[in-house]
């Protein structure tokens, strides 16, 4: 009896460390969970909702229009907040420009120049939640932006209630943590890939 109890005691040290070994190079470098908190990606996304963010897939592709991510929120919107710039806070929201393209922000419109479009182009957002009109400055915003080589320019789905890019500019490429890749929760909304949107009028 006293072998079989040493036997199973070195089985499950085996079992944990195994998982351990496996688990923590996933969580560390492929995939990790984020509860999204607030009402920025409303109607796309609630508080509360539990996400897989795929961590892997831009080390090989950039990341593309319509793609919903996760990414530390740079120095200028930590400052909007008065956080200090060492403090590591995340946001999730929604790629509109790329690289080297010129975003006009119009109020709720959003017009895309780049080299295929450079009269310009409306860009058309069945996504959109802008039922929120309750006295927010976003309403009447006029802004316009050249992106760099590797800057991004995002923006939450729920208009009138999210800190973006028409507030604190371009996203740098390497703030990007990944991209949302599973909804696990709410169980009635499972899905891989939720809330990417890629069939602009728009190349």
């Amino acid at each position: 009896m006293l072998q079989k109890g040493k036997d199973f005691i070195k089985e499950t040290i085996f079992i944990v460390v195994l998982s351990l070994a496996v688990v923590l190079p996933i969580r560390a470098f492929i995939a990790q969970p984020y509860i999204v908190s607030g009402a920025s990606m409303d109607d796309t996304f609630h508080n509360g909702n539990y996400l897989i963010v795929d961590e892997i897939s831009y080390r090989f592709e950039e990341p593309k229009r319509g793609e919903v991510i996760v990414f530390r929120v740079p120095q200028a919107g930590l400052a909007l907040q008065n956080l200090p710039e060492n403090k590591t806070v995340y946001y999730i929201k929604r790629i509109i420009g790329l690289p080297g393209e010129k975003i006009q922000v119009r109020g709720d419109s959003i017009k895309i120049f780049n080299d295929q479009n450079p009269e310009g182009i409306i860009l058309e957002e069945p996504y959109v939640n802008l039922e929120n009109l309750l006295n927010s400055p976003l309403i009447d915003l006029n802004r316009e932006i050249t992106l760099g080589d590797k800057e991004y320019f995002v923006m939450g789905d729920n208009r009138h209630n999210s800190s973006d890019s028409r507030i604190w500019g371009a996203l740098p490429r390497e703030n990007i943590i990944g991209r949302a890749f599973i909804r696990l929760f709410p169980f009635n909304k499972i899905d891989a890939k939720p809330g990417e949107y890629i069939n602009y009028n728009i190349k």
